[in-house]
């Protein structure tokens, strides 16, 4: 069938479940066996979500077949009535689907260690497309099949990911490497501080210099835009290098500060590394980001290297009694607000004996908002040794939203002051 590269062919996948397509499940499969098609320097390209319908599925392969060389079908392989997918590719194919006892008493086999009877449900599962190759199932009853020809490869895969991504591991992905890897460099690029838009403007000069063979795409969330960069390496290796690592320095010339990371670590990562490096300990006092933040920072590992404590002081009385915010500045400022959200991190570095200390204290919504205090209104606070800072935010978006994008600030405050320091002292 000669290499991947030679064919230049498409990949696809199509995940097979009514339940997939209802608001209550999601469909992850594909985004396990992405991830893996990666490591060889593939991508799919189509992904197809589709009910048990028989006739639905059998319309599903046959575009497939159309128009991609390498398919997987993932769930549909199941005991129940509802499970199709070999019926469907069977018939697609014009081929028969043959009994194999062995599969049944495998599946019998299976049953028994569990001192369980095997159901006359699982006979079905013993069905196998003809021509297919098995591939053993150790986790579940539903064995893979795969089906290759001189045009084609249709990989069928059952649906549970526990049972799905050991046979990827395992059985997939060594068939697949004797098509060939194709070599792809990688990176990813992560920023904050801007919008989608500013962060477009700065780098669009780039994109004229963009050779066919790099991809950059953008994607935003609020508080934080991820560009990602992937190269597919050509005949000359080392040029590809050099070009790929100009292009990606470019973009991180043009943010400046702005990219945090350029290796896709999360901004707490960051923040936690320079801490370690440093020496340095760190506190939070939280108020409208109800212990959010404390949370990104100790799910990272070894987080308890430098990160002391959190206070989640939501109420007034809380942030006067834990943190002793004044009550007279409570009611004449109010909870949100510079002087409460300098006075919460000043006093918690204080209290704690950390080297720095963050603050949040806002309104996240959806109700609390006034004209003079809307919905989004976050003040951030950092202390520090000899000093403290507060900014003044206006958040959009929902509750949810709001309150990452308070924590995501507060980060930033620290790592651009760990930043300054770093410079200073080098």
């Amino acid at each position: 069938m000669g290499t991947f590269k030679e064919k230049k062919q498409r990949v696809e996948f199509i995940a097979v479940g009514s339940e997939l397509l209802s608001p209550h499940f999601l469909e992850t499969d594909s985004l396990y066996l992405s991830e893996k098609l990666q490591e060889l320097g593939w991508r799919l390209s189509f992904k197809t979500v589709v009910g048990d319908s028989l006739e639905e599925l059998k319309e599903a392969v046959r575009i497939a077949r159309q128009r991609s060389w390498l398919i997987f079908i993932s769930g549909g392989l199941g005991p129940t009535e509802d499970d199709r997918t070999r019926q469907a590719v069977a018939e697609v194919l014009g081929a028969r689907l043959i009994f194999n006892k062995a599969i049944l008493e495998k599946i019998r086999q299976r049953f028994e260690s569990r001192g369980l009877r095997m159901t006359p449900s699982n006979r079905r599962q013993a069905y196998v497309i003809e021509g297919a190759e098995v591939l053993e199932n150790p986790h579940g009853t539903a064995p893979g099949l795969w089906l290759e020809s001189r045009k084609q490869i249709i990989v069928l895969l059952p649906g549970p990911p526990s049972e799905l991504k050991p046979m990827v591991d395992n059985l997939v992905l060594p068939r697949l490497r004797k098509y060939g890897e194709v070599k792809v460099l990688r990176a990813v690029l992560r920023i904050t501080g801007a919008g989608e838009s500013f962060i477009e403007d700065r780098i669009k000069p780039v994109y004229k210099d963009l050779p066919k063979n790099l991809q950059l795409i953008t994607l935003a969330s609020p508080g934080d835009i991820q560009i990602r960069l992937e190269m597919t390496a050509a005949s000359q290796p080392e040029r590809d290098v050099r070009t790929f690592n100009r292009i990606k320095n470019r973009i991180v010339r043009r943010l400046g500060p702005l990219v945090y990371s350029t290796q896709g670590q999360s901004l707490e990562e960051v923040v936690g590394e320079k801490l370690r490096a440093a020496g340095l300990r760190l506190a939070c006092a939280e108020s409208c980001s109800g212990g959010l933040l404390a949370h990104r920072l100790t799910n990272i590992p070894g987080s308890s290297d430098y990160f002391l404590e959190g206070l989640v002081t939501y109420s007034n009385q809380s942030k006067v009694r834990e943190l002793g915010v004044p009550e007279e500045l409570l009611a004449s400022k109010g909870a949100v607000s510079e002087e409460v959200a300098r006075v919460m991190a000043e006093n918690l570095r204080e209290k704690s004996g950390a080297d720095f200390a963050l603050s949040t204290t806002g309104i996240a919504g959806p109700g609390g908002g006034t004209p003079a205090k809307p919905v989004g209104l976050v003040y951030t606070g950092l202390a520090f040794p000899g000093g403290s800072t507060v900014l003044r935010n206006l958040f959009r978006g929902n509750r949810e939203q709001i309150k990452f994008q308070a924590t995501q600030k507060a980060l930033d405050m620290l790592r651009l002051k760990l930043m300054e320091m770093e410079k200073r002292d080098s």
